[in-house]
């Protein structure tokens, strides 16, 4: 997904979507319970093969994380089987207390079995996946006791709303995964009690949300609500088993009536359970501005933000880059319009034909190779939001490929957000090549452990996408100067929303302040201020992951323009970029000043 030049709620690949249901769960050692002592002390043990006892243990992680929720496995995987997954159970997971001590307990065994590793023994890439997963372990020990800062239930991109999009989108390949989709909706109910238990210890911890981001949840559930019969859930589902082709019909019609039954029947009285439960608790939020309000919010932004950015630098240092990268770009613009000042004007007003979203890639595809390696062999296919999912969804999204099935490449467009010209290139771009798709395909097939597939890194992810868009303004058929002028101001603009994010949670920006920066860049519309207020205090450090990672890839490319000196392409450096595949920029470049 990309951030549009208004706001709007902006999800990453599916995959990630996934991950984010229980992404502070965070991975889970292998433990075998009837067992575990004996396998522990095995992979704790000194053995000659050091390599290969690192890919087992690395496998063994993957598979046990992969199956602990069903929806991360179905879009992870087209084949479990042929990954030796052949029963698992079926599971949303959950919130409950007792899992959350679990998960703690389960980090530092996972971060006692890695310490266990002999480092040297390893190869190149071995020594990588351990770097990765050894500072993702680190990173959440590290606020293991701010549990309850976290918030599954964020106004756009929680729970309740990313849900819906993982079930309609659920692709039915065979019979059981139509089963397993049923089992699935059988399960919300009991999944969003542990969410309202959660959320109801935070009540109590003083940690609960303010009554816009309460309103704004409610809202969102009360639409999904609003007309049972005709819910989505039931449509799309209708949609995908009559796509099936080794289905009897009258299988089909059993099916059919079995997901409109669990849909009435569970469905939607598990949204309209939350909409009741988070009502009585509206009211019992202490804070309505910035994370920095909260007893030990401050501590948990800058572990937000070193999440999703990927970057280990200070948020004061954070907020300097952003400042000085928008001085440049403003510059930059100052200086082309200096020589020819209507170009400002013909800026506003520039655009391009696309004659088809298909025809734009492949153009892409064929136009980046000056830049970019090309791309893995593999296809793509476009489709068109269905009409009952066009409110809930974004202008644009990337499905991402199964580890399995690269060639299983799919870009969603909304046609109600009526994306033309520059906007649908630089979409494309951003979704598509040399964006995600590019980087998903081309990392996965440059041999990336699967084990690394679980981590999410958005600063890696979209940073790369808003990158890439940035250099795509160059392959448009407009006039250099025009395309310079483009990109120089939605660079501007995305780090304004960067700057209020860092404002309102670290600084204590209040609405006044934030109006008052927006003022001095000639934004005046309350309306406009006032949403955008809203959704980053809901959503901390949700468009830092985009700006902040455009930012460090651009740091990393000076950095790596000095320690290869002649020898530095961008060919190359972007070559290494998806070799190397989503991790921390810290740890990226080390990885790449050493190789």
């Amino acid at each position: 997904m990309k951030p549009t030049r208004k706001l709007k709620s902006t999800l990453i690949s599916i995959l990630c979507l996934a991950l984010s249901l229980t992404h502070f769960y965070g991975c889970q050692a292998p433990i075998n319970n009837s067992s575990s002592s004996a396998e522990q002390k095995n992979y704790s043990s000194v053995e000659s093969n050091e390599g290969s006892r690192f890919d087992d243990y690395t496998r063994e992680l993957f598979i046990q994380e992969v199956t602990s929720n069903t929806i991360n496995l179905h879009y992870t995987l087209k084949d479990p089987e042929a990954y030796g997954i052949k029963d698992y159970e079926i599971s949303l997971g959950n919130l409950s207390h007792e899992n959350i001590e679990n998960s703690v307990s389960q980090l530092e065994n996972m971060k006692s079995v890695l310490d266990s590793f002999d480092f040297d023994a390893l190869n190149d890439r071995q020594r990588l996946t351990l770097t990765i997963l050894k500072d993702f372990c680190d990173g959440e020990l590290g606020i293991s006791d701010l549990t309850y800062y976290s918030e599954p239930l964020r106004p756009t991109t929680g729970v309740t709303s990313e849900l819906p999009v993982l079930l309609a989108e659920y692709s039915f390949s065979s019979q059981k995964d139509v089963t397993d989709y049923l089992t699935l909706l059988g399960f919300i109910q009991d999944y969003f009690n542990s969410i309202l238990d959660f959320e109801k210890q935070k009540s109590k911890e003083g940690l609960f949300m303010s009554d816009t981001a309460v309103n704004t949840i409610l809202e969102s559930c009360r639409s999904f609500t609003i007309d049972p019969e005709n819910n989505y859930l039931i449509s799309t589902f209708n949609a995908r088993i009559d796509e099936m082709q080794d289905v009897p019909k009258e299988k089909k019609e059993t099916y059919k009536a079995q997901n409109r039954n669990l849909v009435l029947q569970k469905v939607i009285p598990a949204y309209q359970n939350m909409i009741d439960e988070l009502s009585k608790l509206k009211g019992t939020g202490k804070n309505e501005k910035g994370l920095c309000h909260l007893p030990r919010g401050k501590d948990y932004y800058a572990y937000l933000v070193k999440s999703y950015t990927g970057s280990d630098r200070s948020v004061e240092e954070l907020q300097k880059l952003t400042e000085t990268q928008r001085n440049s770009d403003i510059i930059n613009v100052q200086q082309i319009a200096a020589k020819n000042p209507s170009l400002i004007l013909t800026s506003q007003g520039a655009d391009i034909t696309v004659e088809s979203p298909e025809s734009a890639l492949n153009f892409l595809q064929e136009k980046m190779l000056s830049d970019f390696p090309a791309a893995t062999n593999t296809s793509f296919e476009i489709n068109y939001v269905h009409e009952s999912l066009e409110d809930a969804l974004a202008p644009a999204f990337y499905l991402t490929a199964p580890l399995d099935d690269l060639n299983h490449n799919v870009i969603y467009i909304n046609k109600k957000s009526d994306y033309q010209g520059v906007q649908l290139f630089t979409t494309l771009a951003h979704e598509g090549y040399p964006g995600h798709l590019y980087q998903t395909t081309g990392s996965q097939a440059a041999g990336l452990e699967p084990v690394r597939s679980l981590l999410n890194y958005p600063g890696f992810v979209e940073g790369w996408a808003t990158y890439v868009e940035m250099i795509s303004y160059k392959y448009m058929d407009l006039k250099a100067e025009i395309s310079n002028i483009l990109m120089y101001n939605q660079s501007a603009l995305l780090s304004l929303y960067a700057t209020v994010d860092m404002g309102i949670h670290n600084d204590g920006w209040s609405l006044d302040d934030v109006k008052k920066f927006f003022e001095d860049y000639g934004i005046k519309d309350e309306e406009t201020i006032q949403s955008i207020y809203d959704l980053i205090v809901q959503e901390p450090a949700h468009y830092l992951k985009y700006y902040i990672g455009y930012l460090e890839f651009l740091e990393l490319k000076k950095d790596m323009k000095d320690a290869w000196g002649s020898k530095y392409t961008d060919l190359k450096f972007h070559k290494k970029i998806v070799e190397a595949g989503p991790m921390p920029f810290y740890i990226l470049r080390e990885y790449l000043l050493e190789n």
